[in-house]
């Protein structure tokens, strides 16, 4: 009897019911849906779906399910790597079984340290995961790279996967919810953390275990910068009181070139949602400073559960450019050009009971 395993949520849009194979081209961005599984003597062969945002098409791919991840689920996703954490004996993973382009007999699994809660953490709810890098190679010794967890609360977790046997915890100065998001510049070489409000960011490098001041890792303090806007765009009271009652969700996302980044207040009541655009300009004192803008020109945005990120539509036909996809409260994409919101819906033929669990996967190639 075949066997369902969920990753992620189901919703797609109705128009999207053709099926392509997995080809040589390249995929993404993109969502997972879920691995059909088939048990069998030479191990559980099953079928991964993925929803194609290009061009709204199902993509399938056939891969050996591994035993690693049978009874773990999926709570993160960076540059295309799954974090999952096994529910029966609390082991973490990395793995790249969401890559259509991956092994289809063997996909890679990089095994990370237990998770350890600080005296006032907790390590069972994980808002997100950020990655400085994909995993280099194995035969690469000279190259390796960072891990951050946030977690619901106060602890953030960092470690060098090659070289760490344990994680670094770190206690922020600040209470961070469900949709606390961790991002990493590359240009930077920094992890970023939104303090609550959007008018702070706290920073830390990547010599997090050289710290020589603190006498816990535990204390170990972030560099804040402050951020200064500028450019708000008037508005009328009664708007800017409705805007107030909705919630609020503060990313921080780098752009592919990581000379510019932006910060998108997305503010979502339950049936739509608005947006505030900032762009990086230039920096003061330390100070970040933030202009307005409604026109991100050739980019789209990708915001989700997982580690946001933005690509150029030109690069990937199908992509509406001045755009932000989101996939949490609602699953739909935001045009900026004309002020549209296009929502997602469910297809036929597809699973009906998957739980929901969004994560945007970047783009994939051979």
């Amino acid at each position: 009897m075949s066997r369902l395993v969920s990753k992620l949520s189901p919703f797609i849009h109705k128009n999207s019911r053709s099926i392509r194979s997995f080809s040589s081209s390249t995929t993404g961005p993109c969502v997972s849906i879920c691995t059909i599984m088939e048990p069998s003597p030479d191990g559980n062969l099953g079928q991964l779906l993925l929803f194609n945002i290009p061009d709204l098409k199902l993509v399938t791919a056939d891969k050996t399910y591994p035993d690693e991840l049978y009874d773990a689920q999926l709570v993160g996703a960076s540059h295309g790597w799954g974090l999952f954490s096994n529910r029966t004996n609390r082991s973490v993973l990395l793995s790249d079984y969401l890559n259509p382009y991956a092994s289809k007999s063997k996909p890679k699994m990089i095994h990370l340290p237990f998770f350890t809660p600080t005296y006032s953490g907790q390590t069972e709810v994980v808002c997100n995961v950020a990655m400085s890098s994909p995993p280099p190679d194995q035969d690469d010794d000279q190259e390796d790279w960072v891990v951050g967890i946030k977690f619901l609360g106060r602890q953030l977790s960092l470690c060098r996967p090659r070289r760490d046997l344990r994680w670094t915890n770190i206690l922020t100065p600040f209470e961070s919810w469900e949709i606390s998001k961790l991002m990493y510049s590359k240009k930077d070489q920094r992890f970023y953390l939104l303090a609550p409000g959007g008018n702070y960011l706290c920073s830390w490098d990547l010599n997090f275990k050289e710290d020589k001041k603190p006498k816990f890792k535990e204390d170990k303090k972030p560099k804040f910068h402050e951020l200064v806007l500028h450019d708000l765009p008037n508005m009328p009271r009664s708007h800017s009181k409705l805007l107030d009652s909705f919630s609020r969700e503060d990313h921080w996302v780098e752009s592919p070139s990581g000379e510019s980044t932006v910060n998108t207040p997305l503010k979502t009541p339950v049936t739509g949602a608005n947006h505030q655009l900032f762009w990086f300009s230039e920096r003061k004192d330390g100070r970040k400073h933030m202009r307005y803008t409604d026109d991100i020109g050739d980019l789209c945005i990708f915001i989700s559960k997982g580690e946001d990120f933005c690509v150029k539509a030109s690069s990937h036909p199908g992509l509406q450019p001045n755009s932000i996809c989101l996939h949490g409260r609602l699953f739909a994409i935001l045009n900026l050009t004309n002020r549209t919101l296009g929502c997602y819906e469910y297809p036929e033929g597809i699973p009906k009971r998957i739980p929901y669990l969004p994560y945007w996967l970047p783009p994939f190639s051979p």
